[in-house]
């Protein structure tokens, strides 16, 4: 019996009270706050790490000086995926008639949208409150600021924990050219209070498409101004190319292989000079020039050097596989280190996160390979995997072979308005492994979810072929292709 106690005292107790031992660690250090996990940013990645550290029953702190819900509820996805339903009403209202519907079309109400729009991201930063109220997560309003690596003042109180997590998200980049406070951000695109009629966008990524688009549909004369002859240059040739196609057909102005170099206020406008090569122009009667050039981390002000955290030369933190910086105990993950910068993304290497630092899960990380990416263009994109081109250069051009489709969505069977859907599986041989899936058109946004699992699941092409097809659907083409 005596035997059995002494395990138990002092091997198996000791374990089960490993955690709590920990927790207690910083309280007795005599701070008034300390907790197991410090979380500054309260986006997707910081809210996913921290309820998920909550449920396991660490004591959690999150830091945050703006509006709960970061980029994505407040000024990203969720605001931008409102606009972007409002486009497809514009661009159904055309072709109501073609289906034979007696529809008058009397203008547009920008301010209407705008008003429920902001509402429902007021919802939804309240719906966040309640639940790190629920989860009994305690929130400091205000900016963080590395003490030491342990310790983080915000607005002249200090906090301590165990494990610091820096989830502090980007920010929309600006270019230095004279005349800049004349333009807006992605953030100033959902303060506009009315629609512009006439536009520039100045980018060549997915947030310039996909704002171009909306405005396009909407009904504004859009000017998108990209450096090189292609936007989505990271993405696959094919849907970059196509997308050009779809928004030069609807009325979109691509500028090409041009720079901005000054604006200029001339009344109630804005005037925006550009070089194309050694070619000067000049752009008038524009209403609104919206800079959508790129993002930069959320790293001033935070004290990084205190920490010892290192960043590279954009100013990201630097992370390996486990979100571990420079620093043992400073974690990052999200936007502030540059990596997928997607919503779901940080969302799953934050819970992940958690479940290694307060469940034992010591291999726990988040697989950063085939994530599906949609880009919500007009009309959207769906992609996942290696282009056809990174696949030939990491594989060589004799070990992929491409399947590729174009066609007419059956949507436009009776419109004078078309579209074209574009389709393509990059395939690994000789099995023929689906390494890549791209494809723009109308409903590749909801399809390419379930696609993603099974190419997740490393399927082949024999395996897509074996799935019957379902007609009439644009997603059958997936699994009949030739």
């Amino acid at each position: 019996v005596f035997s059995v106690l002494v395990f138990f005292f002092f091997f198996l107790l000791p374990r089960r009270m490993s955690f709590k031992a920990k927790r207690g660690k910083m309280a007795a250090s005599g701070m008034a706050k300390a907790f197991d996990l410090l979380v500054i940013g309260a986006g997707s990645g910081g809210m996913g790490a921290a309820r998920r550290a909550a449920e396991l029953g660490a004591r959690v702190a999150v830091v945050e000086s703006g509006r709960l819900g970061g980029t994505c509820v407040n000024v990203g996805c969720v605001p931008k995926k409102v606009m972007y339903n409002t486009a497809l009403h514009a661009e159904f209202l055309h072709d109501h008639k073609d289906y034979g519907f007696d529809v008058e079309f009397k203008g547009f109400d920008w301010n209407t949208v705008k008003q429920k729009r902001d509402a429902y991201v007021k919802r939804l930063n309240d719906i966040y409150a309640n639940n790190l109220e629920k989860a009994k997560i305690h929130v400091v309003r205000g900016h963080a600021s590395f003490v030491d690596k342990n310790t983080v003042e915000v607005g002249g109180e200090q906090l301590q924990a165990d494990h610091v997590l820096v989830a502090s998200g980007g920010q929309p980049a600006m270019p230095a050219v004279p005349g800049i406070e004349l333009a807006i951000n992605s953030d100033g695109f959902f303060e506009l209070e009315q629609l512009p009629k006439k536009c520039l966008v100045v980018g060549a990524g997915y947030i310039a498409v996909e704002l171009a688009g909306i405005l396009a549909a909407l009904g504004s004369k859009v000017s998108l101004m990209i450096r090189h002859n292609m936007f989505l240059r990271t993405f696959d040739s094919s849907v970059a190319e196509q997308l050009m196609v779809e928004m030069e057909a609807a009325g979109v102005n691509i500028i090409k292989r041009s720079e901005t170099t000054k604006l200029e206020k001339h009344g109630e406008t804005i005037s925006a000079s550009y070089k194309t090569g050694d070619e000067e122009h000049t752009l008038g009667d524009l209403n609104c020039v919206l800079m959508a050039i790129g993002r930069s981390p959320n790293v001033q002000g935070l004290n990084l050097e205190k920490a010892g955290v290192r960043v590279n030369e954009k100013n990201q933190i630097v992370v390996d596989e486990f979100q571990n910086t420079s620093t043992e105990g400073v974690y990052a993950l999200g936007d502030v280190c540059g990596k997928a910068e997607l919503t779901p993304v940080a969302i799953a290497a934050g819970r992940r996160l958690a479940h290694r630092l307060f469940e034992g899960k010591v291999d726990s990380k988040l697989d950063y390979s085939n994530i599906p990416t949609v880009i919500f263009s007009h009309p959207p994109i769906g992609t996942i995997g290696l282009s056809e081109e990174d696949a030939k250069k990491e594989h060589g051009e004799d070990k992929i072979k491409v399947y590729k489709t174009k066609f007419t969505n059956m949507y436009h069977a009776l419109t004078e308005r078309k579209t074209s859907t574009v389709m393509k599986l990059v395939c690994l041989l000789p099995e023929e492994k689906v390494i890549g899936l791209h494809m723009i058109g109308i409903g590749c946004d909801e399809m390419l979810q379930g696609f993603g699992v099974a190419i997740k699941m490393g399927a082949t092409k024999a395996q897509f072929d074996s799935c019957v097809a379902i007609h009439p659907t644009s997603s059958e083409e997936l699994v009949t292709m030739r």
